[in-house]
């Protein structure tokens, strides 16, 4: 038996088979309708055309944006925004012949590098993906923890911790609310940090190349993103206190990160001391797609996803 993983994302759908080992046998990618039909026939298709390479069963698994309410059972919160209000799970199901799991494409991302990852092997593992927006995953013993609501890890809209006077008022968010961290940590809350103080819009990448260069705004432009970042981390480390926290997206390519973060947190924490890791996730972009084909049981490494991962629907 193989495990098929799809990653739903905004620009491109990506799919590949995983073998017991953990490793990719076969992989695709293609572009995202921007409709809810396109999008069910797209996977589908994705879905028979990596069984026909494989020629064996497979389970399947998909990372989503967004998440199924357990109340309607129906999408919200996604990006794509296509997909909210939309029996996606059972439609789905009903294009591929047989039962799918969905999970959110952070929980996704958690779940992959805990199974065989930067994870690997650790007790608590908490994903986070930081890039043009911020989400979050926790794995406890092997096991997704979607929580009773299907918002377990949602940290991108809480607000920024221990906010300074210069972080008030603090930005509206898309969801309606005022300074969820998705404002303050995402790649487009970095760049608009940057654009308050210089006047200039510039990327991530070319912001983190001038602080490397020595110019000073942009160096205290990325010391005040570190420190939100670690204060965020800090409030996940006192609730959850993972023992290992991975970073993906866009921005988790910020090697001086992995040094300026742990202090942070260290002085944040509600102890005496903290010696949690932060690392850069194992599998970068394919995190997602791994992950998804992970949701089902059984795994590679410390034993993967068992049958007790809870998923947005009970299959």
């Amino acid at each position: 038996m193989k495990r098929i993983g799809v990653d739903l994302g905004g620009t491109k759908i990506e799919a590949v088979v995983l073998d017991l080992q953990g490793d990719i046998v076969w992989r695709k990618r293609v572009d995202t309708p921007k409709d809810y039909v396109g999008s069910v026939k797209a996977i589908a298709a994705l879905v028979g055309e990596a069984t026909s390479a494989t020629g064996a069963p497979a389970t399947v698994g998909i990372g989503m944006p967004g998440s199924l309410s357990p109340r309607t059972g129906l999408v919200r919160n996604a990006n794509s925004q296509w997909l909210n209000g939309k029996p996606f799970l059972g439609d789905l199901e009903k294009a591929i012949g047989h039962k799918v799991r969905l999970a959110n494409d952070a929980n996704c991302f958690a779940l992959s590098e805990a199974v065989d990852g930067a994870g690997a092997g650790a007790k608590t593992v908490f994903g986070v993906i930081v890039g043009t927006g911020c989400g979050g995953g926790v794995v406890i013993n092997g096991q997704l923890i979607g929580g009773a609501h299907g918002i377990g890890g949602e940290w991108g809209h809480v607000s920024l911790p221990w906010p300074g006077a210069d972080e008030m008022p603090a930005p509206k968010c898309w969801c309606g609310l005022e300074g969820c961290l998705e404002t303050w940590i995402s790649g487009s809350g970095f760049q608009a940090d940057y654009a308050r103080v210089s006047g200039e819009t510039a990327r991530a990448e070319t912001i983190v190349e001038r602080m490397r260069d020595g110019d000073d705004v942009a160096a205290a432009s990325f010391e005040r993103y570190a420190s939100r970042l670690g204060r965020a981390l800090a409030m996940v480390a006192n609730i959850i206190d993972p023992d290992v926290i991975v970073l993906g997206g866009g921005l988790s390519n910020i090697n001086e990160l992995y040094d300026r973060l742990p202090r942070v947190v260290s002085d944040h924490v509600f102890s005496d001391y903290w010696e949690g890791v932060i690392r850069q996730a194992k599998w970068g972009d394919s995190s997602g797609v791994r992950g998804a084909a992970w949701l089902w049981p059984g795994g590679a490494g410390n034993g993967g996803a068992s049958g007790n991962v809870v998923p947005l629907r009970k299959l």
